[in-house]
């Protein structure tokens, strides 16, 4: 199969001859004037686009610098509010290890009773061996 051909020469040759023909005919058929009318259009064309263009690049620049502020400010609120839970949960980290340490304390206070309890146990029993109280 052979590939459809792409119709875009034949549009832009068809709109630059409707050009020619309009300057022309605007000329009175005369070429010389409708080349200087052309490129009067031309100047007039490219005097509007370049006065327009800084206006527009002042306005992308403010509206960047808003953009920015409000993308700033949403980072420091996000960043405040992480610094919040971070220090919100340092606080019940160290309660936890006070609550877990002061636990842990309480259990090996207990087990060291125990160990003591069966010592003496032992001592009493091995000494009753020997003739001891």
């Amino acid at each position: 199969m052979a590939q459809p051909r792409s119709r875009l020469p034949l549009y832009l040759g068809g709109a630059a001859a409707a050009g020619v023909g309009y300057y022309l005919y605007t000329a009175g058929g005369n070429p010389k004037v409708a080349e200087k009318q052309f490129e009067t259009d031309l100047s007039k064309a490219s005097a509007k686009i370049k006065s327009e263009v800084p206006g527009q690049t002042k306005k992308a620049q403010k509206e960047g610098e808003e953009w920015a502020a409000k993308a700033g400010a949403k980072v420091d609120s996000a960043t405040e509010k992480a610094r919040a839970e971070l220090a919100k949960a340092e606080g019940k980290f160290d309660q936890y290890r006070k609550e877990a340490g002061t636990e842990t304390m309480k259990k090996i206070d207990q087990a060291d009773r125990k160990v003591e309890e069966g010592a003496a146990k032992a001592k009493s029993g091995i000494s009753s061996w020997f003739g001891g109280k």
